[in-house]
C-alpha cells in the first residue's frame, strides 16, 4: 500500500491563434478495488465546463470545447491516490488454454479483446508466439514468456517512434518506449487467443530504477481463468503491484489517449507533457517531455466557408 501525489500537465502550443477547440481527456484515476481516489483537482485554461462520462472500457472521462481564439492549451491534474494492491501478487500458473477458451466462448468481451489487429508482420509475430507457446505450462506462464521476450529483444529507446507508431515499425526499430512495448505484447498475446488490454497510467516506484519511472506509463493486463485481469509490464518485466496507477484500459491506446481532440486553425502545434509524482516520504520525481507527432498538420475533413480547416490533436 502507498500513496502518490501525481501532477500531469499536457501544454499545447500553436504558432498563430486557433478557435473552437473541442477536446476529451482521460486523465481520472480507474475505478477498481486495487487503487484508491484521495483528491484530484483538474485546472484547465478558460476553465471550460466539463461533460463527464463513462465510456464503454468504463474509464471515467470529459470533454469540454474552448471557442475563442487561443494559442495555447494547458490541461493539468493534481491527483493524490491510495495504491492498495499488495506488493507481491499471487498469480494463477495452473490455469491452462482450455479453461480459457471455454471462458472466452462464453464472454463477447473477451472474445473481442483476443481478436489481433491487421499488420505486415503478423507472419513474425506468430513464429514468436508459437515458439513462446511450446514452452509455456500455462496461461500465465505464456503472459511472463511474451513480457521477458520483449524484454530481452526490444531496446528501451525514447524518440526514434511517436504516439502513431505501428507495431511494424517498432518490430523494425527493435526498439521504442512503453507503449511500444505493451503494443507488441497485445498482438502477441492475442495471437494464441489470449484476451488483453491496453492499460495508461503512471509507474511510481521510489529508488527501484524501473524504466519509465516518474511519467505516464503504459503496460498490459492479461485475463488468465479463475483468476481474473492481471496486470504485467513488459517494460520493465514485472506483474503490475503497488507501484502503478491506472487512469484508463482499452484495445490500444488510442482508447485510452489522456488529452485528444480537435481544433480550427492552419498552424503548426507543439504539445508537452509535465508529470510529477510525490512520495510519502517527501522525495519527489519530475520529468517533462517534448511529444513528436508525424505530421504536426493532420488535417480532417475541410469545413465550408472556413479557410482554417480542421486539426487533430491528442497526446
Amino acid at each position: 500500500m502507498a500513496i502518490y501525489t501525481i501532477t500531469h500537465s499536457t501544454r499545447y502550443t500553436y504558432e498563430t491563434p486557433v478557435i473552437e477547440s473541442i477536446n476529451e481527456i482521460r486523465i481520472f484515476p480507474y475505478i477498481c478495488k486495487e487503487q484508491e481516489l484521495l483528491n484530484q483537482e483538474l485546472n484547465i485554461s478558460f476553465s471550460p465546463v466539463l461533460h463527464t462520462y463513462f465510456d464503454y472500457w468504463k474509464n471515467k472521462a470529459a470533454t469540454f470545447s474552448i471557442l475563442p481564439p487561443h494559442r495555447e492549451l494547458i490541461v493539468e491534474s493534481h491527483l493524490t491516490v491510495r495504491t492498495t494492491s499488495p506488493s507481491l501478487i499471487q498469480i494463477n500458473f495452473h490455469s491452462d488454454f482450455v479453461q480459457l477458451a471455454d471462458e472466452t466462448q462464453k464472454n463477447l468481451l473477451l472474445t473481442e479483446l483476443s481478436k489481433i489487429e491487421k499488420i505486415k508482420k503478423q507472419g513474425l509475430i506468430k513464429e514468436i508466439a508459437e515458439n513462446l507457446l511450446q514452452e509455456s505450462s500455462s496461461v500465465a506462464d505464456m503472459v511472463e514468456r511474451c513480457s521477458s521476450y520483449i524484454f530481452r529483444h526490444f531496446k528501451y529507446v525514447q524518440g526514434i517512434t511517436d504516439i502513431e507508431t505501428t507495431v511494424d515499425e517498432i518490430l523494425d526499430h527493435k526498439g521504442g518506449v512503453c507503449q511500444d512495448f505493451a503494443h507488441v505484447m497485445l498482438q502477441l498475446l492475442r495471437t494464441v487467443h489470449i484476451p488483453c488490454r491496453y492499460v495508461s497510467g503512471y509507474i511510481c516506484p521510489n529508488k527501484s530504477g524501473m524504466r519509465g519511472e516518474g511519467a505516464t506509463h503504459a503496460w498490459v493486463e492479461a485475463y488468465i481463468p479463475q483468476f481474473g485481469w492481471a496486470g504485467i509490464d513488459p517494460t520493465n518485466n514485472v506483474w503490475v503491484t503497488n507501484y502503478h496507477v491506472k487512469l484508463a484500459i482499452g484495445r490500444n491506446f488510442k482508447d485510452c489517449s489522456p488529452v485528444k481532440g480537435t481544433f480550427r486553425g492552419n498552424c503548426q502545434q507543439s504539445l508537452s507533457v509535465h508529470v510529477s509524482i510525490r512520495y510519502e516520504d517527501g522525495k519527489s520525481f519530475e520529468q517533462t517531455n517534448a511529444v513528436k507527432r508525424k505530421d504536426p498538420y493532420l488535417v480532417l475533413e475541410p469545413v465550408d466557408n472556413n479557410p482554417m480547416g480542421n486539426q487533430q490533436q491528442q497526446q
